[in-house]
């Protein structure tokens, strides 16, 4: 039962719109799928990463939580609001957004300064993985596992930006205009 509730909880964070599959997106959109999978790659190792400190540090960070939970709210925020500008800015300035978007780091620092991510790694492994097993090669496994799922949502993004190309190449500014707003209110539901 338990493996049923954990793969539907990382199915709902992971393929749901957030921050990194708007950006995911709009890369696809503006630059093609080469510099999304760039972006894929570097939003996965993050993922990874932040489970692995999850994994590892999850008993010490108990009573650290709500301190770094804050600082990541704070930041992610602004990143937030800061890669909304620049895709909604991306039809005059396509130049200089090319050079900071669609990079394995911009992925790598939108997921981990993702607050949803933050909550979904510092989650998911105590609520659903350490109840049940304990052993390192255990939790490693499941760490992988949940890896590869995200890496699997992160592929369907860019899959979906690809084959709608021609769309929303069509309608490009209107496009990076809601995809820019959705942006902002993920940025603006973290206080909510």
């Amino acid at each position: 039962m338990y493996l049923t509730s954990l793969f539907i909880y990382c199915f709902i964070v992971t393929f749901t719109p957030g921050p990194t599959n708007i950006v995911i997106l709009s890369t696809v959109n503006n630059f093609g799928t080469k510099k999304a999978m760039r972006y894929t790659f570097g939003a996965t190792i993050a993922f990874g990463f932040l489970l692995v400190i999850s994994a590892l540090l999850n008993t010490m960070l108990i009573t650290v939580v709500p301190k770094i939970l804050l600082v990541m709210q704070i930041i992610g925020s602004f990143y937030m609001f800061y890669l909304a500008y620049q895709i909604y800015k991306m039809d005059s300035s396509k130049t200089t957004a090319e050079k900071h978007t669609g990079t394995f780091l911009s992925g790598f620092l939108m997921q981990f300064l993702n607050p949803k991510v933050v909550l979904f790694t510092m989650t998911v492994i105590p609520s659903y993985v350490m109840p049940h097993y304990q052993a390192a090669s255990e939790v490693s496994m499941s760490v992988i596992a949940i890896t590869f799922v995200g890496f699997l949502a992160f592929v369907t993004w860019v899959a979906f930006g690809t084959i709608f190309k021609k769309f929303l190449q069509k309608h490009k500014k209107s496009v990076n205009g809601i995809m820019a707003l959705f942006l902002a209110l993920a940025a603006i539901m973290i206080w909510i």
